[in-house]
């Protein structure tokens, strides 16, 4: 890691909310990530796509602490947190993850998964940590289904109640992991509706998909990456519209068609 942190500006006067700058990353003699930069301003909603074994889930890791980035620095509101591994459950509760699979707790139903974390971590009492998830569900479309169990629900169900929980600790990014990937294809639709009315409200997200057309719909930016580099960033409207270089519209010709 780079021995000195950079200076940046204060939360106040700098309209970025996550700063990746040369993110270097390997595992063994695997090269994951190779100087990796990428500015999310707040309220932006940012997709990333590539190929598989881009480096996209691994950056997603770095930026939530999951992962230590071997060089390269990560600022989150202003302040560098790469070297901050001590503080990671502190900095994860303002970043909430979403998996490829929901990791919810089987024994709990979608209620109590949703009131654990609250309870747990930010001293709320039982009755408002209740409130709480009610109010989730109900953003998330399925309130009906406070009391069911995870093997009581289908997977896109599931997964809503895991973009549930990770809401319930206020968090001011989302990132989300493939988050549909692991879905029949008549659940996915409904995932990435509850994604795009997060985003439309403002909650500033950055997503790993393959599902055009939610970056189509919901991202301001998408990014290409491709072994281990990013390779183009573009507006969606330019992206989308062909205005990136052609091995990114290579790529978007092959995931299209």
């Amino acid at each position: 890691m780079s021995a000195d942190p950079i200076a940046r500006p204060t939360p106040a006067t700098d309209a970025r909310l996550l700063e990746i700058i040369g993110v270097e990353k390997r595992f063994g003699h695997f090269h994951a990530l190779k100087g990796c930069s990428l500015d999310v301003a707040r309220g932006e909603t940012v997709v990333l796509i590539g190929p598989s074994g881009s480096g996209k889930s691994t950056l997603l890791r770095c930026v939530n602490l999951l992962e230590p980035a071997d060089s390269g620095d990560v600022f989150f509101e202003g302040a560098n947190i790469t070297r901050d591994l001590g503080n990671a459950p502190r900095i994860r509760r303002d970043i909430g993850m979403v998996f490829q699979n929901f990791e919810l707790f089987q024994h709990l139903s979608a209620a109590e998964n949703i009131m654990l974390a609250p309870m747990k971590v930010l001293g709320l009492s039982r009755a408002d940590a209740h409130d709480l998830a009610g109010e989730l569900l109900g953003k998330v479309r399925i309130p009906e289904k406070a009391e069911a169990f995870p093997d009581e629900l289908s997977g896109g169900q599931q997964q809503r109640v895991a973009i549930a929980r990770a809401l319930a600790m206020k968090p001011k990014l989302m990132l989300y992991d493939e988050p549909t990937s692991a879905l029949d294809p008549e659940m996915i639709r409904e995932v990435l509706d509850v994604m795009a009315d997060l985003s439309a409200e403002g909650m500033t997200s950055l997503v790993v998909t393959h599902e055009m057309g939610f970056a189509r719909r919901a991202a301001d930016k998408i990014v290409f990456m491709e072994d281990g580099r990013i390779v183009e960033t573009a507006p969606s409207d330019a992206f989308f519209g062909g205005e990136v270089n052609e091995r990114a519209r290579r790529f978007l010709d092959q995931i299209l068609h």
